[in-house]
């Protein structure tokens, strides 16, 4: 069957138009609502990485510094591994039961792990439970984030036809605004407290900040309408057969595009964990950096991707998505290794930030246009799943492990241009990604189930 002449493609294609304009109002609360999940999510995650050697003293003591560290890093990991089935869970919940159901309950899990991390009992305290609890913790956490990028971005594309790529760009603005955060709490931080104190229980502020952030976006989100198009979807499915729109039924045919999305995802997660939330630990172990520096490299390249990332977004709602991030691709992978090794021969503060702002705007260029292209892969009513399920596999395979996987290659041959290897295979991956979804939609005007498979 072609989706092209099916209720369900209708449903996609036309709904926006029988919407009426929404008020300025209305467009930032939307924004807001559904960006605010992804700007606690990184703004959490990053505090983490942050402040991963003193998490690793207060809850994974061990004799050799460097294992314990590896073992913090490490549970930052495996919460990436629960990713997978939050997207499972939570995309098929947002394909049935609505994009503000899932959101909602998205960011209630979220809040969940945050708050646990900044109440827990350190190991001298409750033994062997403090890490078995963060652990847990961080799985609760991977389980909700899972499904909160699909839920998001297809709650924002589906209230605009038009302006998809500037809207779905604020998934990617909110991360770098909640980068400056975290950096600008690990920085004053880490400057203002003695080792003690902050060893102790100053680590646990930010944390605290990130549970304040969370009522107000659950405030929000709850209290927003549905989407347009998954109201007019939902409406054909009500008056049609049950199975030719059921998620779990019809999602089996989009394999081509999930592994299309996944590798999209590649280069923008591998810039976020490598490139921002590894550098601070990087550029103090192996480059012998202040910490401070550190952190305001990564507020630079995270203010980049604040302010350029709705400006691609627009962009790309004109000249087009791929045109946007494979230049970005290409440039990536030409750029990558030589600006490391720049940085490794002069570990200075003016190349570290020549290598964070070029990495920002990069960054930006791609991730901006990246949302909404990853929405216009699938059908509207598999649409949540399919983000949710891509991105959560392209972040735990690509993203989640990064860090460790580099810095178990340093420590194992001592070379420390490890991390340019792995940004470049990245941006290889994705750059084929991109031909690839670009030929498609070549020929999608001869045959539509190119693009959508039923």
């Amino acid at each position: 069957m072609n989706d092209i002449a099916s209720p369900v493609a209708a449903a996609a294609v036309s709904p926006d138009s029988a919407a009426p304009p929404m008020s300025k109002g209305m467009i930032r609360r939307i924004i807001f609502s559904s960006s605010v999940g992804n700007a606690l999510e990184w703004f959490d995650f990053s505090v983490y990485g942050y402040f991963a050697g003193i998490i690793a003293k207060q809850f994974f003591p061990m004799h050799d510094e460097w294992l314990s560290t590896l073992l913090a890093i490490a549970t930052f990991g495996i919460s990436f591994l629960m990713r997978p089935i939050g997207a499972v869970v939570l995309g098929i919940y947002g394909d049935r039961k609505g994009r503000k159901a899932a959101l909602t309950l998205a960011i209630t899990l979220m809040m969940v792990g945050t708050l646990t991390m900044a109440v827990m009992p350190p190991y001298a305290m409750i033994g062997l439970a403090a890490p078995v609890l963060i652990l847990v913790a961080r799985l609760v956490q991977g389980f909700a984030v899972g499904g909160e990028f699909g839920s998001a971005t297809a709650f924002m594309v589906e209230h605009s036809p038009t302006k998809r790529g500037y809207y779905a760009s604020w998934q990617f603005a909110s991360q770098g605004l909640a980068a400056i955060l975290a950096a600008a709490f690990g920085s004053m931080l880490t400057a203002w407290m003695s080792p003690e104190h902050l060893g102790n229980w100053g680590w646990r502020i930010p944390f605290l900040f990130g549970v304040l952030i969370g009522p107000i976006g659950y405030y929000i989100r709850s209290h927003l309408d549905e989407t347009p198009e998954f109201l007019a979807m939902r409406r054909q499915r009500d008056t049609a057969a049950a199975a030719a729109v059921d998620p779990t039924a019809s999602f089996g045919s989009q394999w081509v595009n999930l592994l299309l999305a996944i590798g999209i995802v590649a280069q923008s997660t591998v810039g976020v964990y490598v490139l921002q939330l590894y550098m601070p630990m990087y550029a103090v172990k192996q480059l012998h950096m202040p910490a401070a520096v550190s952190f305001g490299a990564v507020v630079l390249n995270g203010g980049l991707q604040l302010i350029l990332s709705p400006v691609m977004g627009a962009w790309s709602d004109r000249i087009g998505r791929i045109r946007i991030m494979l230049g970005t691709s290409i440039l990536m992978g030409l750029l990558i290794y030589p600006m490391f090794a720049l940085l490794q021969s002069y570990p200075t503060v003016g190349w570290l930030l020549l290598l964070q702002g070029t990495s920002g705007i990069l960054k930006a260029a791609y991730s901006g246009p990246m949302p909404a292209l990853m929405s216009e892969i699938f059908p509207t009513h598999v649409r949540s799943t399919g983000l949710s399920i891509a991105y959560s596999i392209g972040v735990t395979v690509f993203g989640g492990f990064s860090p460790t996987i580099v810095e178990t290659f340093i420590h194992l041959t001592g070379d420390k241009l490890a991390p340019s290897y792995y940004v470049l295979i990245a941006a290889l991956l994705s750059g084929l990604s991109l031909v690839i979804v670009a030929w498609r939609r070549r020929h999608a005007g001869r045959d539509k189930a190119l693009l959508y498979p039923s």
